[in-house]
């Protein structure tokens, strides 16, 4: 579902500002959270993904239940045994907002050997959805990366299935690293592109003028997430969490995890296209 309230699916500008007025704190964890650290958000993060594959549940359910736990932890100090309730609460709420047939709140429950009542998950989903105050719309990574992707199609059917898959993995590998709420969801989108298109072709310089116009985005403009995401990818960063890398190892998803870039990105594709 890509309609938000009062917004037109195909408004870039009303994106543009709805996902920066809806956007997480990047600094929460050093600002509010004093028994959460990043780590335990990664790991929460990882396993999500595992919950949403249990119950074939959309990605854009995963990537507005993350959107949910981090908003609600940038106004919230929260005690680390009940961070997996938050987890469980957000993805029940962005369930009934994008499935069209959510899990009950029993399976949410269920999911975590029962450690949490369902009362415990009820009050915690009401206190998520009055922080939001029940504005649940928000643009993520995932809906500007589909627009992205299906602009940008390669005209060989493969390459066009890579580019997707390894961009769906990229951008779910970013939802690990807390340093990437710096970045806006557009911003991540246009730097997971660059980073796939690499991975697909890295003899071509992946930005060109037709993306710089699609995305909105100088690679300038992109160069420190993509730095990030490609560090993800790399392993550098939370390479002991395998929820994301095992799923994309599937040769339903042409197994794109295995495929790694190169170890340094040429420094004249970071460069500015000259007019």
């Amino acid at each position: 579902m890509e309609v938000w309230f009062g917004l037109g699916s195909d408004d870039d500008g009303g994106w543009a500002q709805v996902e920066a007025r809806r956007q997480s704190a990047a600094d929460y964890i050093e600002a509010v959270q004093v028994d959460v650290t990043a780590n335990m958000r990664a790991i929460l993060v990882d396993w999500l993904v595992e919950v949403a594959d249990e119950y074939k549940l959309v990605a854009d359910t995963l990537y507005l239940a993350v959107s949910y736990l981090d908003r609600y932890l940038s106004a919230h100090p929260l005690r680390r045994n009940r961070l997996q309730l938050l987890g469980v609460a957000a993805m029940l709420i962005a369930a009934k907002y994008e499935e069209i047939s959510p899990p009950h709140v029993e399976d949410f429950c269920y999911i975590t050997d029962n450690t949490y009542t369902r009362q415990e998950v009820v009050k915690m989903e009401s206190d998520i959805l009055k922080l939001l105050e029940f504005e649940m719309g928000n643009p993520t990574i995932k809906t500007f990366l589909r627009r992205f992707t299906r602009s940008c199609q390669e005209d060989k059917k493969r390459s066009s299935l890579l580019l997707e898959f390894m961009g769906s993995y990229l951008a779910e590998l970013s939802l690990l690293d807390y340093g990437c709420l710096r970045f806006l969801p557009s911003v991540v989108a246009a730097s997971v592109v660059f980073v796939a298109k690499l991975n697909i072709d890295p003899y071509t310089n992946p930005w060109s003028k037709k993306m710089q116009k699609l995305t909105g985005y100088k690679v300038s403009e992109l160069k420190d997430c993509i730095s990030a995401i490609h560090d993800l990818q790399l392993r550098k960063k939370c390479s002991t969490l395998t929820a994301i890398r095992d799923k994309y190892k599937q040769h339903k998803f042409k197994c794109v995890s295995t495929l790694l870039p190169p170890v340094d990105i040429p420094a004249s594709y970071l460069q500015d296209l000259t007019e």
